[in-house]
């Protein structure tokens, strides 16, 4: 924008609704939407004072040089938001403040094809909170979000997203502590001295929550589904560690101790999600007899001793039929227009490449491997880390599918892989080949052989 500098650019419309340009040698003409839609940024907040009986409040928010106006928008707004609106507030005779940080995401798609309301291939949130609980449409479209690249919506990773995530790892986690206290402890757990182990869990949690804090702060809120999710692994680890069953028969304290550093983990975990599924850690801490208000500072205390209130899962697990009924749904409601199919049918394919001779294609060792371990790569939103099995060894390479795959659903995996690929260092590491995957409206897809496959097995 800066460099094509100042352009022309059209502010009204030949259409039959919106509202008219006031002016008479523009008649039948109506303002774009955008053009007089960020007004009721303003009076959205007007009438909101006015409905809690402050008729001024407003001016607290609007006229204040402090206050920080940012907007989230998608990518097709940038123009509008940045410029217009703002030369529009600075035309004022009222010193309005002005947009401070405009965060712009790409685009969702859903089931791999466009959003299109007017063809109803979109999904409802009104019918849609009527199937499943807003907070997991909350934490799918934060888990999911296009901040730096489309995304897509698909009902089966929904599915997993929910099934995997919230629910065997958070709510898994809530629960077994809960009903461990339960069971053992009348509910009550102890605040007590931390031995070495638990200090340094706390310690991890707490360095993970300062990055989170910061993501907030850069707006990176789909990084932090990650972290928050991290430290619900790391309470896991910890419960699974110190086996609690187990430490019962032998040291009751040592017992409490680890119910303790797990209802710390959670108690951070209440704090840093709220932002994204506020009902939900409500719910957490009225379990835990804790406030609801808390600041995120607080989040790095630890907790005086906790009574428990009445425990119920925090997440449900979502059913296959339930899924097939929304894909179901979706087909039977969409509408085609007749003449207008382009971008709902044909997803933007890349063009062919050169021909290459068949000695040129044979130079390529193409095999099966075996994925056994994964992990993130530091400070990388895409990378994983993957040591494969090649049948006549075992290798570590660099893939960059982290933002559709998450590591643990690897493991176990068979994959395409070229393996004759010269090896290269990537952010320290040396990967020793490459997996193959297709790139669906920008959305990565693994190639998997149908049927088991030995690793190592060469594709012809």
């Amino acid at each position: 924008m800066l460099d094509q500098g100042l352009v022309e650019r059209s502010v009204t419309r030949d259409l039959s609704w919106g509202v008219p340009v006031p002016l008479p040698e523009a008649k039948g003409k109506v303002l774009y939407v955008w053009f007089d839609a960020p007004i009721g940024y303003i009076s959205a907040t007007v009438e909101w004072a006015e409905k809690i009986g402050q008729p001024e409040k407003w001016k607290e928010y609007w006229l204040n040089p402090e206050t920080r106006l940012i907007h989230f928008i998608g990518k097709d707004n940038i123009i509008f938001h940045s410029l217009i609106w703002p030369s529009m507030l600075m035309g004022q005779d009222t010193t309005y403040c002005l947009p401070y940080d405009i965060p712009a995401n790409e685009f969702m798609n859903l089931e791999g094809k466009k959003i299109s309301t007017s063809k109803n291939w979109a999904i409802w949130v009104d019918e849609f909170i009527q199937d499943f609980d807003s907070e997991y449409l909350r934490y799918y479209l934060a888990v999911n979000a296009p901040e730096r690249q489309d995304s897509d919506f698909s009902f089966k990773d929904f599915q997993n997203k929910i099934n995997i995530e919230l629910n065997n790892t958070l709510g898994n986690l809530a629960n077994r502590v809960f009903a461990f206290a339960n069971k053992n402890f009348e509910g009550k757990i102890t605040a007590c001295a931390l031995s070495e182990t638990a200090n340094m869990a706390i310690a991890e949690a707490d360095k993970l929550l300062k990055e989170i804090e910061e993501n907030y702060l850069d707006y990176q809120v789909k990084k932090n589904t990650r972290l928050i999710m991290d430290i619900a692994r790391l309470g896991n680890r910890y419960f699974d560690e110190n086996k609690p069953w187990a430490q019962l028969k032998e040291n009751r304290d040592a017992t409490n101790e680890t119910l303790y550093v797990c209802s710390n983990l959670l108690a951070k975990i209440s704090v840093a999600f709220s932002p994204i599924m506020p009902r939900s850690m409500r719910y957490l801490r009225q379990m835990m007899n804790l406030d609801d208000n808390c600041k995120f500072s607080e989040a790095y205390n630890l907790l005086g001793d906790i009574v428990l209130n009445e425990v119920k899962p925090l997440f449900r697990k979502i059913e296959d039929k339930e899924i097939e009924a929304q894909i179901a749904k979706l087909h039977s409601q969409a509408i085609i227009n007749e003449g207008d199919k382009s971008d709902f049918n044909t997803p933007e394919i890349a063009p062919l490449k050169e021909l290459i001779s068949y000695d040129d294609f044979a130079k390529l060792d193409l095999r099966l491997a075996k994925v056994l371990t994964a992990e993130r790569v530091p400070q990388t939103d895409k990378l994983l880390k993957l040591k494969v099995d090649i049948g006549i060894e075992q290798r570590e390479l660099i893939a960059g599918i982290a933002v559709d795959y998450e590591p643990n659903n690897l493991i176990g995996k068979t994959v395409l892989m070229l393996v004759n690929l010269e090896p290269r260092k990537i952010r320290g590491i040396t990967s020793q080949g490459m997996i193959l995957a297709a790139d669906s409206n920008g959305k990565l897809l693994l190639l998997i052989p149908d049927g088991e496959g030995i690793p190592g097995a060469v594709v012809q």
